[in-house]
């Protein structure tokens, strides 16, 4: 530690140093305020100081009520013409997983009525998935697909990680993006749970329509991804 610094910056160069060499991992929770202040023979705010300056850099985030965790580099997401979701994650190293929450058969409301085209009361299949990297939640996604335009849908769910892929080989219908809406939210609560996230934490929402070949509408898509994990990078397909 520089001696020279004030006595947060150098607590703050002996934290950063202890993140690089692994003593907390990236996911990892560091001690506590108590503790650290314990360990550095510093008040609280001193300690407060400190922890802000990691988190400024991107080392460390801070869920409020549970703690100050190591951050890991975030997940960039791409955003193109087409829905590639797992190529997107296995391209840059991690072990995409799906698990499916719930598939349901719904009458569209108004709201997804108009998203998806359809008359009102229609019926719509909600397919809800969490989404894992490397065992790490980072997504919840809820689906609506138009039902009379995929008979079986709910039965083929279960055979498929990648939605696109099902819509290929089973409906031989392309999977592409016609418009997407991203918005910053706080987290619901049913989603933190399911993302491991404090209530307040930030998530970002996607809103997607998509279509086929022939331009249809074939699904309204609303993803919450994790605000701490994702980031969403757009390309310009030609």
């Amino acid at each position: 530690m520089q001696a020279s610094a004030p006595l947060y910056i150098q607590i703050a160069e002996e934290l950063r140093h202890n993140i690089e060499q692994s003593v907390y991992p990236v996911g990892g929770q560091l001690p506590t305020e108590a503790e650290l202040s314990t360990r550095f023979g510093v008040n609280r705010h001193t300690l407060r100081r400190a922890i802000e300056v990691l988190r400024n850099e991107g080392l460390v985030r801070v869920d409020r009520g549970r703690g100050s965790f190591v951050a890991a580099a975030p997940i960039a997401y791409t955003i193109g013409k087409k829905v590639r979701y797992t190529d997107t994650l296995k391209a840059q190293g991690f072990k995409p997983t799906i698990q499916n929450l719930r598939v349901v058969d719904i009458p569209a409301d108004q709201a997804i009525a108009q998203k998806l085209a359809i008359a009102l009361g229609e019926s719509v299949i909600l397919l809800e998935r969490l989404s894992f990297a490397d065992e790490i939640p980072i997504s919840v996604a809820s689906s609506h697909f138009p039902a009379a335009l995929f008979p079986n849908l709910i039965e083929h769910c279960s055979s498929y990680h990648s939605v696109s892929k099902m819509l290929q080989q089973e409906y031989n219908c392309d999977h592409i993006r016609r418009s997407t809406r991203i918005s910053a939210r706080c987290v619901q609560p049913r989603d933190a749970r399911l993302l491991g996230l404090a209530f307040n934490a930030p998530i970002l929402l996607s809103e997607s329509i998509n279509v086929d070949q022939q331009g249809r509408i074939i699904e309204y898509g609303l993803t919450r991804f994790r605000g701490d994990r994702m980031e969403l990078v757009f390309e310009n397909d030609e």
